[in-house]
């Protein structure tokens, strides 16, 4: 890829309207609820969607005037900004969040063209382009959006962005040795994936619609019914990110 990537910004800004709604309105007692990630209550996912905005922008920033600016200080930082941004009202909390998204949205929106090549690292010192930071973004507020556990699940999220989570999990767990050979292939669309090293064991293939197959690989509820070969039941994939 290269230059704007404009569909990656279309399903960020979808993604983004999705979390907003389900959080428009939102209480103290509806926030401090559990997410559907333990240890995490639905404050704490809004704190975090509102630094990583903040976060992502360092690195547009970075790729703008080649200074360097990581995303974030310190992990530490990064826990306690979530900590404090969770205890707050909601009124504030949920503002918070929405200044970050439009933040972001509004530099995505003028990074200027010849920028999206600039190479920038990640939080996990990962080297990258530039361009990745939609994709970054795009992952974070639909797989959260799900994890609000107020509504939303997989069958809600674009079946092509579905698609693309899948492929995300594939790339980083390909030729890994702590989980079986497993095959994933849509029913709707035709695709197979493969996730572990291939010929170390049998391949069990799971078979089911893109949404459950995006849920399944991420670790999220799933919406519909997955299909195995044989007998042998859908492994437990290790965590993704």
């Amino acid at each position: 890829m290269s230059g704007r990537p404009d569909a990656m910004l279309e399903w960020v800004a979808e993604g983004t309207a999705a979390f907003e709604a389900e959080v428009d309105g939102a209480t103290d007692r509806i926030l401090s609820r559990p997410s559907g990630l333990p240890g995490w209550s639905r404050a704490h996912l809004l704190a975090h969607l509102a630094r990583n905005a903040d976060a992502l922008l360092n690195l547009l920033n970075w790729a703008r005037t080649g200074v360097e600016t990581p995303m974030y200080t310190s992990p530490d930082q990064r826990a306690r900004e979530i900590e404090e941004g969770a205890r707050r009202p909601a009124g504030e909390l949920r503002a918070d969040l929405f200044r970050a998204n439009a933040r972001l949205a509004g530099e995505l929106a003028a990074l200027p063209d010849a920028c999206w090549e600039a190479p920038v690292r990640t939080a996990r010192g990962r080297e990258v382009p530039v361009w990745e930071v939609p994709w970054m973004r795009l992952r974070e507020v639909w797989v959260h959006a799900v994890d609000l556990d107020t509504g939303t699940n997989f069958d809600d999220v674009p079946r092509e962005v579905c698609a693309a989570l899948v492929d995300d999990v594939a790339t980083g767990f390909r030729a890994r040795t702590d989980i079986p050979p497993v095959g994933l292939r849509a029913e709707d669309g035709g695709r197979t994936w493969l996730l572990g090293v291939p010929g170390a064991a049998k391949t069990l293939l799971v078979t089911g619609d893109l949404p459950s197959l995006a849920a399944y690989a991420t670790g999220r509820p799933i919406p519909g019914p997955l299909h195995t070969t044989g007998r042998g039941s859908v492994p437990k994939l290790p965590a993704w990110l």
